[in-house]
């Protein structure tokens, strides 16, 4: 006889995919054309289990949002002063690269709210987020202080891996018709990670190891 899913797990993995298949909706159809019900039936699960699980369409919304900023920034959640900028900046750029082209629909959800003016990420921006900010900045300061990396602005450093990154899967209409492809392949992905951390880290008077 099959083994009963204990009800801890099964919670788990409906909120897990009512997070896909929402996070795939507002994409397509932005925030005010996506409905509760559309994401239920998407997620083949009754309209009930989505308000039992986040409540609100706004909350389900913030769960979205909040789970990508979680993933982008738990690349570098273990970094401190005492570790090599090449090796952390590569590890993230390339991360940040892999994120972005694999999962398109979440940056692109995100670009959308801040463009939008972040209504609905403005409390985590000014708190958390900012926290977060703060912190890496700080350790990519202690980095030029000890002279480890050239004397950049870290905060124009962090938002130009963000930008230059996130620009793939933002921008990936642009980028696939004017590259005549239809979609990234592995040798597209490599290519961009390779350049971005060449070009990135030689402004950081540092030497990437894909050079």
């Amino acid at each position: 006889m099959a083994k009963k899913q204990e009800p801890g797990r099964i919670r788990e993995e409906n909120s897990q995919l009512i997070l896909s298949v929402a996070e795939q909706a507002f994409v397509k159809h932005g925030y005010k054309g996506t409905s509760m019900q559309a994401i239920a039936d998407a997620a083949k699960l009754p309209k009930a289990n989505l308000h039992y699980y986040f409540g609100s369409k706004s909350a389900l919304y913030s769960a979205v949002l909040a789970g990508i900023v979680q993933r982008w920034d738990a690349v570098v959640d273990d970094v401190d002063r005492d570790a090599d900028p090449a090796e952390v900046l590569e590890r993230y750029i390339c991360a940040k690269v892999d994120l972005t082209i694999e999962s398109p629909a979440a940056s692109k959800i995100f670009a959308m709210e801040i463009i939008q003016g972040a209504p609905y990420v403005m409390d985590h921006m000014k708190t958390s987020l900012r926290e977060w900010f703060r912190e890496k900045t700080d350790i990519f300061q202690s980095w030029i202080d000890q002279g480890k990396m050239a004397d950049v602005d870290p905060e124009h450093l962090m938002f130009m891996i963000w930008s230059t990154t996130q620009h793939y899967a933002d921008f990936d209409t642009q980028i696939l018709t004017l590259t005549n492809k239809q979609e990234y392949e592995p040798q597209d992905v490599e290519k961009i990670k390779t350049f971005l951390c060449r070009m990135i880290l030689a402004g950081c008077g540092l030497t990437s190891s894909r050079s």
